[in-house]
Parts: C-alpha cells; sequence; structure tokens
C-alpha cells in the first residue's frame, strides 16, 4: 500500500479540525497574549494557518533557509482578518493535498535539509520532515490555539474525541 492511500485521509482529518479552530480566533485584539513569554494570538493563528503551505513546500523543495533577507521577516504577509486567515490557509490545504497525492514513494526517501544561513540545522528523509514538522508541528501548535480559544472564552473544538465544549465532532 503506497504511503499516500493513509497520509491523505489523516491529512484531510487534521486540516478539517484545524479549520475549525481558526474559525473560531478572534482577532479583534491581534496582539493578546496570555504571558509576557507567549506568543500573540494573531501570530499563532497565522502559523497554525501556514503550516500546511510546508507539506508543498516539504514535497517540493529540497532545503528551506529560515534566515530571512535584509529587511523581511518571517509572518510579514499575515492576514489581520478571520477571513484573510482561512482562505490562506484553505488555499495552503489545497496546495498541500495536491502535492501529497503527487509524491511517490521514491519522494518521500528525498533527503531535506532546513538551513539557517550558513549553518545547517538538519537533513532528513522528507517523510520525517512531513511527519514532524507539518503534522506533529500543526498538531502541537493548534492545542496552543485552543488554549489561547478557553482563555478568550471562545468555545474549543472537537478533535479526536468530545470536547468540554463540544460534545460530538
Amino acid at each position: 500500500m503506497p504511503a499516500t492511500d493513509w497520509l491523505i485521509p489523516e491529512y484531510d482529518a487534521e486540516m478539517a479540525a484545524t479549520r475549525r479552530f481558526l474559525e473560531r480566533v478572534p482577532l479583534d485584539d491581534p496582539q493578546w497574549k496570555p504571558h509576557d513569554r507567549s506568543m500573540t494570538i494573531g501570530y499563532l493563528a497565522f502559523l497554525v494557518a501556514s503550516l500546511p503551505g510546508w507539506t508543498t513546500m516539504t514535497l517540493k523543495r529540497t532545503e528551506l533557509d529560515i534566515q530571512p533577507p535584509p529587511g523581511k521577516t518571517w509572518g510579514h504577509d499575515a492576514p489581520t482578518t478571520t477571513e484573510g486567515l482561512l482562505e490562506r490557509f484553505d488555499r495552503d490545504v489545497s496546495d498541500g493535498r495536491a502535492a501529497l497525492a503527487a509524491a511517490t514513494e521514491e519522494d518521500f526517501q528525498v533527503p531535506w535539509t532546513l538551513k539557517m544561513g550558513a549553518q545547517e540545522l538538519m537533513t532528513q528523509p522528507r517523510w520525517m520532515v512531513y511527519r514532524q514538522s507539518v503534522i506533529n508541528h500543526l498538531v502541537h501548535h493548534r492545542a496552543q490555539l485552543g488554549v489561547y480559544l478557553r482563555l478568550r472564552g471562545v468555545a474549543v473544538p472537537a478533535v479526536y474525541g468530545p470536547s468540554a465544549d463540544e460534545q460530538t465532532f
């Protein structure tokens, strides 16, 4: 059985759950954060919304340099409305799903490198980068977003089972 036979249903389920979280993000105060050392809700929501784009980047490229060019910062194009956030997410989910569906078993074995300027931070097979830096990373930050929603008085969606706010999923 090709890996995509089980990766695509998982991808679809995780993206559907993530969209339910993003639909509820209150961006009336994008600078709100629960603690001085925490990310702002606007930045965290943008991070969650943009992580599906890493699927395409992981499967279409062999490296990423996370040191931005002078004058640029990551997140400079962050949407300022929930609608904009969802548009970005939906586009990246669609592109990511297409890249995942087109991937071959050989594509998943290709080495992929994360760099910061001239420094190589890691090299792993694409399947591991997809698993850790896309799916696991997304689930981690989605859970953080759930805490932010709870602290803002917003109902937390059910994901793998009922939440305190939703008994069906």
